[in-house]
């Protein structure tokens, strides 16, 4: 039986290249106004993800414009959280209908999905907003996480992620972006590596040990450079290892 896979990438961010990067990913997370983006941009990438046939889902983070969603923002309270989550996804809702799509999953964003792989109240939090606004809706998460172990708990459909630009740690997390060789630039590198841990259901550390984990979608940030060579390299590794490239939601 053939391998399927997805690719996604967080876009609409005002960076990098959305319309190339919608002519190789089978998913797009769109920003929702709260870290980046606004209702044009939503609009318009809505309209060509469409045009594309491809899927489209919600990018909620922090209300935080000025650091892109990646300030950490401690002390907000569950129902604080449920509420930034559902306003976003709500939003992309409403704008998708103005061109005819339907938004299909969630993945957050940024300082929010980091400290909710590991707070389950966060993580909780996000999850019961999904719920509350469609049961329907899938929540793309990191394998060993809090976000992964929300979304069983919540009986949400959990698409499960592995990013193609950045490294791990031997725990299954991601390599702060602070410390060096947490961004990966190599674009033949990065392709070998992600058709590894695909064929292999595992993640791979920086270290070298690996770590097995459902491989159902794989990420490339719209904003790292480089990101649409990146892109393509994976999807071509990928076809040619076998697999074939479709939204999550049709496999």
């Amino acid at each position: 039986m053939t391998m399927r896979v997805d690719i996604n990438s967080d876009i609409g961010e005002g960076v990098g290249n959305d319309e190339a990067m919608l002519d190789i990913a089978t998913s797009v997370n769109v920003a929702c106004g709260f870290h980046a983006g606004d209702p044009d941009i939503m609009r318009r990438i809505t309209a060509q993800a469409r045009a594309r046939g491809v899927s489209i889902g919600a990018h909620p983070g922090y209300r935080d414009l000025a650091g892109f969603g990646r300030k950490p923002m401690p002390g907000l309270s569950a129902s604080e959280i449920e509420n930034i989550v559902a306003y976003q996804i709500g939003a992309l809702c409403a704008v998708a209908c103005l061109v005819g799509h339907k938004v299909t999953h969630v993945k957050a964003h940024g300082a929010l999905s980091n400290a909710a792989c590991s707070e389950a109240m966060i993580a909780n939090a996000i999850a019961a907003a999904i719920k509350a606004v469609d049961p329907g809706l899938a929540f793309i998460v990191l394998p060993h996480t809090e976000l992964a172990c929300a979304a069983d708990r919540a009986g949400l459909k959990a698409i499960h992620e592995i990013y193609a630009d950045r490294a791990y740690q031997d725990d299954a997390r991601l390599l702060p972006r602070c410390q060096s060789g947490a961004v990966l630039h190599d674009t033949g590198e990065i392709a070998k590596h992600v058709l590894h841990m695909v064929t292999e259901q595992s993640i791979i550390a920086a270290s070298g040990k690996t770590i097995s984990a459902p491989v159902d979608s794989i990420c490339v940030h719209g904003d790292t450079p480089g990101a649409v060579e990146i892109a393509k390299a994976v999807r071509s590794a990928l076809e040619q290892g076998g697999m074939k490239v479709v939204p999550f939601n049709s496999q």
